[in-house]
C-alpha cells in the first residue's frame, strides 16, 4: 500500500509539476519563505504541488482565479505542514475565495442550549471537514504588509490543524514525545497573561484578537511563529519553543539565516 501511495505521489509530482517561472514569480513575493534552506523550499514545492492537485479552488462573487492566485494560497497553506506531512491537510477538498471580507449569518447553540443568531463579517473561516474560506483582498494585503505579523491563510490552516482531534480549542494532536502537560501549562499561562494585559488596558504583547479564546490564541501565535518569530520569541519564548516542537520547524533561524 505504501509503495502504491509513493508511486501515485511521484506520478502527481511529475505529471502536475508547477512551472518554474510561476513558482519563482509567486514565492519571491512571500517574505515568510525567505531564509528557508534549499531542501525546505524543494519540500514545500512538492507539498504545494500535491495540495493544488487534491484541492478544488472556487472563486465567488465574480472573482476569477488565476494559477498564480491558487499557488499563492497553496504555498502558504502548506508551510505549516512542512514538518507534518500532507496527511494533516487531508479530509477536506474545497477552498472558497471571496474578493474581500464576507458576511455570514447563522444560528448557534451555546453551552446551555440557547440558540443565538449571529451575523459577522469575516476575512477567513475554516470548518473541520468543510471548506477553507478566504478573502483574496486580505491575502494580498498580508503579502504587501509582511511586517504586520498577520497571515489569514496560516491562521485558518492552524484552525484546521487544531480541529484534527475534535473541536477547535487550541490543543491540536501533539506528536509522540511531546509533553501534553507542558504544552497546556505554557500556552494557558501565555493566554491568561495576554487576557490580563487587555483587561488592564495595557498594550498587548501580540495581536489582541488572540485573547478571544484558546482556539484563536493558537491560530494567532501560529501566524507569529511563521511571520514574526522574533516577536513571538521575545514576548513568549516558551510558546515559541512549544510551536517549534509541534511544527517541527525553526522559523526564527530563517530570519537569522536571511
Amino acid at each position: 500500500m505504501n509503495f502504491l501511495k509513493r508511486l501515485r505521489t511521484r506520478y502527481i509530482l511529475q505529471r502536475h509539476a508547477i512551472a518554474h517561472d510561476l513558482w519563482a514569480e509567486v514565492t519571491k513575493k512571500m517574505g515568510l519563505l525567505q531564509g528557508m534552506t534549499a531542501v525546505e523550499k524543494a519540500h514545500l514545492r512538492e507539498l504545494t504541488t500535491l495540495f493544488l492537485h487534491e484541492k478544488q479552488f472556487t472563486g465567488v462573487q465574480g472573482l476569477q482565479l488565476t494559477d498564480a492566485m491558487c499557488l499563492t494560497v497553496a504555498a502558504q497553506a502548506c508551510l505549516p505542514a512542512l514538518g507534518l506531512g500532507m496527511g494533516c491537510l487531508s479530509g477536506w477538498t474545497e477552498i472558497i475565495i471571496y474578493p474581500g471580507a464576507f458576511r455570514i449569518s447563522r444560528d448557534e447553540k451555546d453551552a446551555q442550549g440557547i440558540v443565538h443568531h449571529q451575523e459577522q463579517v469575516l476575512i477567513g473561516e475554516s470548518w473541520s471537514r468543510g471548506p477553507l474560506i478566504l478573502s483574496w483582498e486580505d491575502i494580498e494585503q498580508d503579502m504587501q504588509e509582511q511586517s504586520s505579523c498577520r497571515n489569514v491563510v496560516i491562521h485558518e490552516i492552524a484552525h484546521k490543524l487544531d480541529m484534527l482531534n475534535g473541536s477547535a480549542n487550541g490543543f491540536p494532536p501533539l506528536h509522540h514525545g511531546m509533553d501534553i502537560a507542558q504544552w497546556t501549562e505554557v500556552l494557558t499561562a501565555a493566554y491568561q497573561a495576554l487576557v490580563r494585559e487587555i483587561d488592564y488596558e495595557f498594550q498587548a504583547s501580540i495581536n489582541p484578537y488572540a485573547a478571544t479564546n484558546p482556539a484563536e490564541f493558537f491560530a494567532v501565535i501560529s501566524e507569529y511563529f511563521f511571520c514574526a518569530p522574533d516577536i513571538l520569541f521575545t514576548q513568549f519564548g516558551d510558546v515559541y519553543q512549544q510551536l517549534q516542537l509541534y511544527y517541527r520547524q525553526d522559523s526564527l533561524q530563517r530570519i537569522h539565516h536571511d
